[in-house]
């Protein structure tokens, strides 16, 4: 499982607007209708990655915790499901029924999404305020699935009461680490 770091991108920069396929509904939902009063956290995840089902409790929990608080939790897929059939549609719709995420489960088949947010590995997470701006841009915390650390969200968590509580994000990041994007070509950066 050859280890892929979060593209550093500006903070600041605005959510990439989109349209996508639900699994869990079979609805076609937009960032727009989606988004929170408070923040929007946007998480490119997928089935089979290691890195995501290590943490997928944690996402379940973190949702659980802040979302009645106006904070919306969107989930992304964008692998290549025909050389990882594991991560299609309908094994989406599965996996989200089985770990009862509380959040939509969003197929991005041309991958142009995960492109628009320099999406690079999977867990690849992204926090945009009330206006979309972003505001955190790293990892969930320093737990990985062989390291021994237990899996609390501590970094996103923190990110989030500074946000709710009128401070500033803390500007020391770490970039997220997970398994590399599934391209249909090329690696796109």
């Amino acid at each position: 499982m050859a280890a892929t770091e979060t593209i550093q991108i500006p903070l600041g920069s605005t959510a990439p607007d989109f349209t996508l396929l639900d699994t869990v509904s079979g609805k076609q939902l937009s960032l727009q209708t989606l988004r929170g009063s408070k923040a929007t956290l946007v998480m490119f995840i997928c089935n089979h990655c290691p890195y995501v089902l290590h943490i997928n409790q944690q996402l379940v929990q973190l949702a659980n915790d802040y979302m009645p608080k106006g904070v919306s939790f969107i989930a992304i897929s964008s692998n290549d499901v025909a050389r990882y059939p594991a991560d299609s549609p309908q094994k989406m719709h599965e996996t989200a029924q089985l770990l009862s995420y509380p959040f939509p489960y969003l197929y991005d088949e041309t991958q142009e999404v995960a492109k628009a947010y320099y999406a690079a590995c999977t867990p690849d997470f992204s926090l945009f305020d009330a206006e979309l701006t972003c505001i955190y841009r790293g990892q969930l915390d320093n737990s990985r699935p062989s390291n021994g650390l237990p899996v609390t969200g501590y970094d996103i968590r923190t990110a989030l009461e500074a946000l709710l509580n009128n401070q500033t994000v803390p500007d020391k990041q770490h970039p997220s680490i997970g398994c590399s994007i599934k391209w249909k070509g090329e690696a796109p950066y």
